[in-house]
């Protein structure tokens, strides 16, 4: 059976890390929308899949 991940069991800077990641999250994926838009590029618009899915992970609460 698969262990249940507990954000709040985890040491206080692993959780500060997962803080300081999810709040900085937004900005960075702003700013690489912006940059795909201009000039789009294969990494580009890799990183910016990545960035999305992180954001959605965090926002239900995946992460």
């Amino acid at each position: 059976m698969m262990a249940r991940y507990y954000r709040y069991r985890l040491p206080p800077w692993a959780r500060h890390c997962l803080i300081v990641i999810e709040s900085v999250t937004l900005p960075i994926m702003i700013f690489q929308l912006i940059r795909t838009l201009f000039f789009p590029t294969t990494l580009d618009v890799l990183l910016l899949g990545l960035l999305v899915g992180l954001f959605i992970a965090f926002q239900l609460k995946w992460i």
